[in-house]
């Protein structure tokens, strides 16, 4: 019963502050005008506080270990992988935008505050797509952009980080951005993980947990050896975000 009212309680609140936050934020940017980096800066303001509020509406507490300070040129984010809520704690953490799989774009309400957000969505099954989602990684990144990646490709159960995908690394290294690893590990009773289930799904039982924490352990920017080829950048990147999800898997209860 109790998480039953939870559940419904939650989603109701995630179904009115969702396209209330959409519609202030979309009025806010005709209103102002902005370019560049102000105009990132008030993307960051709006979806930092839509993440906290989804954050704390589904009882998700963030702890965060490490520097989340940018180092005034562009960064990629690189994490592992467990849920939905991965995307809030990131964009709560460091700002900037995501990239996805093509697919989440369609998904209700949340596809849509992709497209805001700037996501680049990518389908991993047409190399088109894939080539085209480097490029605009390449652009955001030299233009001094925060973009965060899961670059394992889906979601898992557990802390093993699975083989990366090369994509994006060879988007930093053309943009000459910061390679930054980042472990999540959430707590063991925790309902986060997205398995083999509709986004409706996943949001109803997240929705009907008890309140749980993640910690979010931030390492180091990656020392990528000149001429480095993406796939051993990408391993490089594996074996650091491991190193973290083992700091952050210490902390969480």
């Amino acid at each position: 019963m109790i998480s039953s009212a939870r559940r419904a309680a939650r989603i109701a609140t995630f179904a009115a502050i969702t396209p209330t936050m959409l519609a202030g934020y979309s009025l806010d940017d005709l209103r102002r005008h902005l370019e560049g980096a102000e105009k990132r800066e008030l993307r960051d303001r709006w979806f930092g506080a839509w993440c906290e509020a989804m954050l704390r509406v589904f009882g998700i507490r963030v702890i965060v270990l490490g520097d989340r300070r940018a180092r005034g040129r562009g960064r990629l984010v690189v994490s592992n992988h467990r849920g939905v809520a991965d995307v809030l704690v990131l964009l709560r953490t460091f700002g900037g935008c995501m990239v996805s799989r093509a697919d989440i774009a369609r998904w209700p309400v949340i596809g849509l505050a992709g497209k805001k957000l700037g996501t680049v969505f990518v389908d991993r099954a047409d190399i088109r797509s894939g080539a085209s989602s480097i490029r605009a990684m390449k652009s955001l990144l030299a233009s001094g952009e925060t973009v965060s990646i899961f670059p394992e490709g889906t979601t898992f159960a557990g802390d093993e980080v699975r083989p990366f995908h090369a994509g994006g690394f060879v988007a930093a290294q053309s943009a000459a951005a910061d390679i930054v690893p980042v472990g999540l590990a959430y707590a063991k009773d925790s309902q986060a993980a997205f398995l083999d289930e509709s986004f409706p799904q996943h949001l109803a039982r997240m929705a009907a947990a008890p309140a749980s924490s993640v910690v979010v352990s931030i390492g180091e920017p990656l020392e990528v050896p000149e001429k480095a080829r993406s796939k051993d950048v990408a391993a490089l990147a594996r074996e650091a975000v491991a190193r973290e999800v083992t700091k952050a898997r210490a902390r969480a209860s």
